[in-house]
């Protein structure tokens, strides 16, 4: 899966499975609160059936007072009975901050039922019961609704990645097509190419003529054709080509480089500084350390001013590769190292050259940047 590809798969799912189990969560989440209240309700029906229970006790207490009198007691509740005037008259347990006003309440783990007794028996106007919250429903409830998010989340993950491959398959299509049509293109660009460019240098060689500008014209055309169809050509097998890395003496490499971009350096009119140190050596697959450098240099010399300068540093750890130019607003640097993307639409080009200096930098565990604002010279760093 390309990456484009995979970014609007990425993009697509978080979205839905994102705005998917929010809406579950929700959904969720009421009918936690609402199977909660009617547990909860169920035990305080259970605690009122109690307490008209113990009252029952009461009144026969109550009929019975010349008699020794036991309060009623139940282990699987707190009672206790107060007076008109709310004052405590006897019980197993003594609450703080009764809720007066309410016949049902809660707090924390216990629950509180207040029946008002009419008439009043022994004296006791009020009887307030109490127990502990049983949570197993509760955890139960929670345990079914883990289970069913769990349950669901992967049906609509396996649905998201079902329905995404669905709507990225008219994408890749057109990728695939993009891809055979570069495939076709770079396999006929690549003799004519060669032939032209074997014969520039064969008559270059053994021939004196006329018409030299012409011929470094045609030259310079030609090794522009040469590195696009390189660069084609590594879009399309970038992950089959087979890679040979050794050690690289990038400093005679990178001389070389600037020597093969010297008729397009010469018709621009650029002067190019270098300061490169020598036997500066990285471990690379000279094809990559090729195209790699070929783009950085192309792309100084073409967004170059005409008369402009060109920089170049190399050190041990380090190459900088700096150019005169209209530069690149700050905003858009990490926009044009997207593969088709270019910030100056007055050159020509495809804009594959930054992203394939991404590709291979990455593969290689270098640091890439670009530094450059709106009217300023770019500067590009790679750094290992």
């Amino acid at each position: 899966m390309l990456s484009s590809e995979r970014r609007s798969l990425v993009r697509f799912l978080v979205i839905y499975l994102g705005s998917t189990f929010a809406l579950f969560a929700l959904g969720a989440y009421i009918f936690y609160n609402f199977q909660k209240h009617q547990i909860i309700d169920s035990q305080n029906d259970k605690l009122k059936l109690k307490s008209e229970h113990l009252v029952q006790k009461l009144r026969v207490l109550h009929r019975t007072f010349d008699k020794p009198l036991f309060y009623p007691n139940d282990p699987t509740f707190d009672s206790a009975i107060y007076n008109l005037d709310k004052k405590y008259i006897f019980g197993t347990f003594q609450p703080e901050n009764i809720e007066w006003g309410r016949e049902y309440y809660q707090k924390g783990d216990k629950l509180f039922y207040l029946y008002r007794m009419q008439p009043y028996y022994l004296g006791a106007a009020y009887l307030l019961v109490s127990q502990s919250l049983d949570k197993k429903p509760l955890e139960e409830l929670v345990k079914m609704l883990v289970l069913f998010l769990l349950g669901a989340g992967v049906l609509f993950t396996l649905l998201g990645l079902f329905l995404g491959r669905l709507f990225t398959a008219p994408m890749r299509e057109s990728i695939e097509l993009m891809d055979r049509f570069i495939e076709d293109t770079t396999h006929e660009l690549n003799t004519p190419i060669s032939t032209i460019l074997s014969n520039i240098e064969l008559i270059d060689t053994l021939y004196e003529c006329e018409g030299k500008t012409e011929m470094k014209r045609i030259e310079m055309a030609s090794k522009t054709l040469s590195r696009l169809y390189e660069d084609l050509t590594f879009l399309k097998l970038n992950h089959n080509y087979h890679r040979k890395v050794e050690r690289l003496n990038l400093s005679n490499l990178l001389n070389e480089r600037i020597e093969f971009y010297h008729t397009l350096i010469e018709a621009k009119m650029i002067s190019v500084i270098t300061k490169i140190e020598p036997d500066v050596f990285v471990e690379m697959d000279k094809n990559d350390a090729i195209r790699l450098l070929d783009n950085i240099l192309s792309n100084a010399i073409k967004y170059n001013y005409k008369s402009g300068q060109i920089e170049v540093l190399l050190t041990a750890r380090t190459l900088e590769i700096q150019n005169e130019g209209n530069g690149i607003k700050k905003e858009h640097i990490e926009f044009v190292r997207n593969r088709f993307k270019r910030a100056d639409s007055s050159e020509g080009g495809f804009g594959i050259g930054l992203d394939i200096i991404e590709q291979i930098a990455k593969r290689y565990h270098f640091r890439f940047d670009i530094l450059s604002d709106e009217n300023q010279p770019t500067k590009v760093i790679l750094s290992w």
